[in-house]
């Protein structure tokens, strides 16, 4: 529904939604069968994603915000692994279909992912992979390259998410979205426990709006986050085009899952009226951790 919906912890695979379409309500604990056109998902897989450790620069070509620090470890170009999967998320209304692959062109590396969703009444469709393991790292940077195909009034929300499985066997979800609902930045929290989790989205005093991004273009998008080892998560910022927004705030964010160990991340489109299609591209899609 437009007043929006979500989904925490779904999905087979380890694939996990903080929820999507949010301007009110939104719902824990649904899952998904994890069936894709696009393949199986790997755990732990960083095949065809480099991986390097000591960078200090932002990893991407345009939009330079956020500079690592040197201790740093980089899994690059993630869009490229091969364990992409694809899957409704049913925590939206409605209902949707997607299929991804890589392209050459529209590409900055020669290698972008395109995401292909329809839906009907604002349904979501969310595309994921895992990309390694590592219980310990508190700090991450998500950085990727975005796309989005004209037009983009089909284009309700972009979600992008990363799931770490804590030492202690919980799935810290760092869940962030660009809420076209709202004309916010969101973040997610978990109001209950990690045993009985209430997840849902929480708009935060930033703007964004993905039908306001220049179409047809790329869009440098840096997301910095960090977490204790209880699960509370500290959203710090976000760059768009290297323009930052301060988000500032620390809420919990620890799901008893039961998932092994892994390092996941989704990329979610969510629908925009009755019905329609939209069409991403991603590319030099990282995330460093320290």
């Amino acid at each position: 529904s437009s007043s929006g919906s979500g989904s925490s912890g779904s999905g087979s695979s380890g694939s996990s939604s903080s929820g999507s379409s949010s301007s009110g309500s939104s719902s824990s604990g649904s899952s998904s069968s994890g069936s894709s056109s696009s393949g199986s998902s790997s755990s732990g897989s960083s095949s065809s994603g480099s991986s390097s450790s000591g960078s200090s620069s932002s990893g991407s070509d345009s939009g330079s915000g956020y500079v690592l620090p040197s201790s740093a470890i980089t899994v690059s170009e993630i869009q490229a692994l091969s364990g992409w999967n694809d899957v409704y998320d049913t925590g939206t209304t409605g209902s949707a279909l997607g299929s991804t692959m890589l392209v050459d062109s529209p590409s900055l590396s020669g290698n972008a992912r395109e995401l292909n969703m329809q839906y009907t009444n604002d349904g979501g469709e969310r595309f994921y992979a895992s990309f390694g393991t590592d219980r310990t790292a508190t700090h991450f940077l998500y950085d990727a390259e975005v796309y989005v195909k004209s037009p983009s009034t089909d284009v309700a929300n972009l979600e992008m998410d990363m799931n770490q499985t804590m030492a202690n066997g919980d799935t810290v979800i760092f869940g962030f979205q660009c809420d076209g609902w709202n004309g916010t930045w969101d973040y997610t929290m978990n109001s209950g426990t990690p045993t009985k989790s209430q997840a849902h989205w929480v708009q935060s005093d930033q703007a964004c709006n993905p039908r306001d991004w220049a179409t047809d273009t790329w869009h440098h998008v840096q997301v910095l986050y960090s977490r204790d080892d209880s699960g509370n998560v500290t959203y710090q910022s976000v760059w768009l085009d290297g323009k930052e927004q301060d988000i500032g705030v620390t809420v919990p964010s620890s799901f008893a899952l039961g998932w092994s160990a892994s390092l996941l991340t989704n990329f979610q489109i969510d629908g925009h009226g009755a019905s329609g299609s939209a069409v991403v591209y991603v590319d030099h899609m990282s995330v460093s951790r320290w």
